[in-house]
C-alpha cells in the first residue's frame, strides 16, 4: 500500500525508460486504483501487469472487493496468499485455494505464496506449514492449469523487516516446494514451475539467492520502488541466468 497514484505512474514510466535486459521477465503489481492507468504506461513494454489480491466471486454483494473478470482481458497476472493478507487479515487457506481457482478461470496468471512466520522457522514447521499451504492452494487444480502457476516462498520473518532467509535456507524451502509440486502433480509440472523467492530482496543479495538451483526469480517488495536498484536487481537475474 504505497504511492498515490500519480507518484506509481512515474515509477512505471522510470521503469519502461530504464534500461533492462529482455531476458528477464518483469511484472507490476501495484494497487488497485493504479491499474487502468498503469495498463496504459506499461502497453507495449513487456513489462506484465498485475493485482495485488482478488476476490474469490465473480460478482455480487461484496463491497470492497475485486473480482476476476474486473481484471481479465487487460491485467495479465494476480497474487494471492500473500502473508500480509494471510497474518492481518485473516486469510485461510481455503480462501487462498477458492481465489486460485477462480483466477485461473479467468486466463489470469496466479501467483501462489507460502511461508512460514519465525515462530513456525524456530519450531521446526516450516516444511510442515510450507506443504499444508501448497497442498491446500492446489487441490483439485488441473495439471495443465499449472502452467498459468507461479509460486513465491515468502519467510514471513524476512519481509521488510531487512532480514533475509539466507540462500541455502531459501533454497532448502523452494527445493522442497518442487518436490512437494512433484508429489502432487508429477516431475514435469514441478520442474517447469517458475519458484520465486520473496523477503528483503535487494541488489546486494540478488545474485546469491538467484544463483540457487530450484530459485527461478524474486517477488520484491522494498526495493521496486526504487526504480534505480529495482533495475539493478533486474540486471542480476539475468547475468546469473546466462
Amino acid at each position: 500500500m504505497n504511492t498515490a497514484v500519480a507518484d506509481g505512474l512515474d515509477k512505471a514510466r522510470q521503469l519502461v525508460a530504464g534500461e533492462r535486459p529482455r531476458d528477464v521477465e518483469v511484472a507490476v503489481l501495484p494497487p488497485f486504483t493504479h491499474l487502468w492507468p498503469m495498463h496504459e504506461v506499461l502497453r507495449g513494454s513487456g513489462i506484465r501487469l498485475g493485482a495485488q489480491d482478488v476476490f474469490w466471486e465473480d460478482a455480487g454483494a461484496y463491497t470492497g472487493e475485486v473480482s476476476p473478470p474486473m481484471l481479465a482481458g487487460w491485467c495479465d497476472d494476480v497474487l494471492v496468499g500473500h502473508s500480509e493478507r494471510r497474518h492481518l487479515f485473516g486469510e485461510t487457506d481455503e480462501e487462498v485455494h477458492r481465489k486460485l481457482v477462480r483466477a485461473l478461470e479467468h486466463d489470469l496468471r496466479v501467483i501462489v505464496a507460502v511461508g512460514e512466520t519465525l515462530d513456525e522457522r524456530e519450531l521446526g514447521a516450516t516444511l510442515e506449514v510450507v506443504h499444508r499451504q501448497l497442498d491446500a492452494a492446489f487441490t483439485g487444480v488441473d495439471a495443465t492449469a499449472m502452467g498459468r502457476c507461479v509460486v513465491a516462498y515468502e519467510p514471513v520473518w524476512a519481509i521488510g523487516t531487512g532480514r533475509t532467509a539466507t540462500p541455502q535456507q531459501a533454497q532448502e524451502v523452494c527445493h522442497a516446494v518442487r518436490r512437494r509440486l512433484a508429489t502432487l502433480f508429477d516431475d514435469a509440472v514441478a520442474d517447469a514451475m517458475r519458484i520465486l523467492y520473496g523477503g528483503s530482496v535487494t541488489a546486494a543479495n540478488a545474485a546469491e539467492l538467484f544463483a540457487q538451483p530450484d530459485i527461478d526469480g524474486g517477488l520484491v517488495g522494498g526495493v521496486s520502488l526504487k526504480i534505480a536498484e529495482f533495475l539493478q536487481v533486474v540486471a542480476v537475474a539475468s547475468e546469473t541466468a546466462s
